[in-house]
């Protein structure tokens, strides 16, 4: 293990712009993919908690597409009654927030390390992952109408998780490397 820390620690100090982005990407993978995997545990079951909610099409814009023979609304946001309407719409948002609530402080201050205004990137990431959510969610409400005609609800689940962390996963980083800037906040000079 020695052997191992010294082959980094060499790399580190040849290479610090590289071991920094190496550092970074791996510590972000490992956190997004358990904030992914929580997100999946949790989408499996919240659907339960909102099963007394009218099953409406709740979503915007509706469109209407066809595709393999299923018939269902396209939304940037929501899902069409046939596929899970306003309770799994309730449920997939929750998990999605507690996932990014949970994400962002461990990116912001373990993975980036990074002691910036709060305030101000949290707005960032607000806007990022409203932006991120609706275009996932557009994905996503196709996935969930053609794999539901294929695949029971356990694996269309997991397909909805890796989308939305994969396709997330790759956005975030990029925003979190300009939101996160590591060390101290810059005073702005008067």
């Amino acid at each position: 293990m020695e052997k191992i820390k010294n082959l980094w620690l060499g790399f580190a100090e040849k290479h610090p712009g590289a071991s920094k982005w190496i550092r970074e990407g791996g510590l972000f993978v490992i956190v997004s993919n358990l904030i992914t995997v929580l997100k999946y545990f949790m989408l499996l079951f919240l659907p339960l908690a909102f099963a007394g909610l009218p099953k409406v099409d709740f979503g915007f814009p509706g469109i209407d597409i066809t595709l393999f023979g299923e018939t269902f609304k396209w939304n940037i946001i929501g899902y069409d009654a046939a596929h899970g309407g306003l309770p799994y719409f309730c449920a997939y948002m929750i998990a999605m927030v507690v996932g990014e609530c949970i994400n962002f402080p461990i990116q912001r201050s373990f993975v980036f390390r990074s002691k910036g205004n709060i305030w101000y990137q949290g707005m960032w990431y607000l806007i990022a992952f409203c932006i991120v959510t609706c275009i996932v969610n557009s994905i996503n409400c196709i996935w969930v109408a053609v794999a539901g005609m294929f695949v029971p609800d356990w694996l269309y689940n997991i397909g909805t998780t890796v989308l939305n962390g994969g396709v997330s996963m790759v956005v975030f980083f990029f925003v979190n490397k300009i939101i996160f800037p590591e060390g101290e906040a810059k005073k702005a000079e008067a």
